[in-house]
């Protein structure tokens, strides 16, 4: 009985909570009608492809028939990943799809400096990723750094905000200052994939003062494109020592 009315009560105070700061849709920003549409309301839901299997088993690129198996894809056999595996929460169009709601709340986290999504977003990646993460026994946690100029007009890096997250759901601890980004680049959405290669070549070191010798290491960005700067990272991140690099990734772009 006494269980009854405490329940009651949470039911009671919740309404009261959402009747007067009614939940909105990370995307679109329109009112979320009810608890089972948590973070997007249930139209940007039905847009939402979702990672799912058969996929690559090194990059996690899906594959677009839905019975065929698992197995390594044409792109990582041609160029094999300096990662261990990667995975993702949701696809990220390639074109310039205004409506798309990752691509809508990616570029209001990022680009509209809107914090307040990465606790939600991190969380995202948590549950959509779980049975990679869980398989992926991690010792460190590392964001994909950003360069003092970029996070100096940014105010905070959108991949440690989802890493944080993460390390919080599975009490492994993220270190923002194991790698760092040495030189500005353009960004590599105004790229084709070979120069995005280029791009961040040599950009990326190892801070001396964090070793990851002997460590698995779970890489940590917003966006998988190309794989070029995940790539890059794993590299570093093998030749100081490494034993594996995970990579997971909030969307994969497909």
């Amino acid at each position: 009985m006494e269980f009854c009315e405490s329940r009651s009560f949470v039911d009671r105070f919740d309404w009261v909570v959402d009747w007067l700061y009614p939940p909105r849709c990370r995307a679109c920003s329109r009112r979320i009608e009810g608890r089972d549409a948590e973070y997007f309301c249930f139209d940007c839901w039905a847009h939402i492809r979702l990672i799912s299997h058969p996929l690559c088993n090194w990059c996690g690129r899906p594959f677009p028939d839905a019975a065929g198996d698992e197995h390594t894809c044409g792109v990582c056999l041609s160029r094999p990943p300096r990662f261990t595996a990667a995975r993702a929460w949701a696809c990220y169009p390639r074109e310039e799809i205004t409506d798309d709601p990752v691509r809508e709340v990616v570029h209001k986290f990022k680009y509209g400096r809107k914090v307040s999504l990465g606790k939600p977003l991190g969380r995202l990646i948590v549950l959509g990723c779980r049975e990679f993460l869980d398989g992926c026994r991690f010792d460190l946690i590392v964001p994909v750094p950003l360069h003092p100029k970029r996070l100096r007009w940014r105010a905070f890096n959108q991949s440690l905000l989802l890493a944080r997250e993460i390390s919080r759901a599975y009490r492994v601890a993220a270190d923002p200052f194991v790698l760092r980004r040495d030189r500005p680049t353009p960004p590599q959405t105004q790229l084709p994939e070979d120069e995005r290669r280029r791009n961040v070549r040599g950009v990326f070191s190892l801070n001396p003062h964090r070793p990851v010798e002997g460590k698995s290491i779970l890489l940590v960005d917003d966006v998988y494109t190309s794989g070029a700067t995940v790539n890059e990272c794993s590299r570093v991140l093998k030749r100081g020592g490494a034993r594996e690099v995970f990579v997971v990734t909030l969307a994969r772009a497909v």
